[in-house]
C-alpha cells in the first residue's frame, strides 16, 4: 500500500533526517516551493513596453540614489532591446496583467568553463508589490532559463549597503565572488581612452 506524504510531512521529515543542518536547508527549500499568487504571471517584454522598462529603470536609480546616473532614452532602449541586434532581454512581472516589476538580463561568456553566462543586470519590483514574491519568481525564472540555455554561471551585482537583497541573494544559494573587483572606464574617460593610440610614437 503506497502512502501520500504530505508537503508539511514531508518537510518534517527531512528535518528529522537532517537534524542541525535543517535551517540552511528548509531556507533553500521555502525558496523553490511557493504558492504562486493569484493574477501573477511573468512574460517577455516587448517593444510597447519600453515606456514601463524605462520608468522601473530610473525608480530603481531613485531607490540606489543614482538618479544623475541615468541617461538613457525610451528610443536607445527600445533599439538595444528590439531593434535589429538586440542586447538584451527583459521579463515583467506582472499582477493581474499590470507590469509591478522587471528583470533584465543578456548572456556573458566565461573562457573557464566554455559556456556562456546569464547576467542580471537590473531587477526591480516596485516598493507596493514587494513581499509577495515577486522578486524571487523572476530569481528562478531566470534560473529556469539559464538551465534552458545550458549556461554554466548565473551572476549579478548587489550594492554593499543592500543587506536585504544580500540577504535574499543568499537564501536562493548565491555566493559572494569578494575577491574580484569591477573595473569600469566609461563616460568621457571611455572617449579618451578610445582615441589614444595603440604604440606611443618611439620617435
Amino acid at each position: 500500500m503506497r502512502h501520500r506524504i504530505s508537503g508539511y510531512g514531508m518537510l518534517a521529515e527531512i528535518a528529522k533526517r537532517l537534524g542541525s543542518g535543517w535551517p540552511k536547508t528548509r531556507a533553500r527549500i521555502e525558496t523553490c516551493f511557493m504558492l504562486q499568487p493569484v493574477g501573477f504571471s511573468i512574460r517577455p517584454a516587448t517593444r510597447d513596453d519600453v515606456p514601463t522598462i524605462m520608468a522601473f529603470i530610473r525608480a530603481l536609480a531613485e531607490f540606489e540614489n543614482l538618479t544623475d546616473e541615468v541617461t538613457a532614452t525610451e528610443d536607445e532602449l527600445s533599439e538595444e532591446l528590439f531593434g535589429a541586434m538586440p542586447r538584451a532581454e527583459v521579463l515583467l512581472a506582472c499582477e493581474n496583467g499590470k507590469p509591478v516589476g522587471f528583470a533584465l538580463f543578456f548572456h556573458n561568456f566565461s573562457t573557464f568553463l566554455s559556456r556562456t553566462g546569464l547576467y542580471v543586470e537590473d531587477l526591480f519590483v516596485l516598493p507596493e508589490y514587494r513581499g509577495k514574491g515577486y522578486g524571487r519568481a523572476l530569481m528562478l525564472q531566470l534560473a529556469k532559463t539559464a538551465r534552458e540555455r545550458g549556461c554554466g554561471r548565473f551572476e549579478w551585482t548587489v550594492l554593499d549597503w543592500n543587506q536585504p537583497a544580500i540577504d535574499f541573494y543568499r537564501s536562493l544559494g548565491a555566493e559572494p565572488m569578494s575577491q574580484w573587483i569591477i573595473q569600469r572606464v566609461t563616460g568621457n574617460a571611455l572617449v579618451k581612452l578610445a582615441e589614444c593610440p595603440l604604440f606611443e610614437d618611439s620617435d
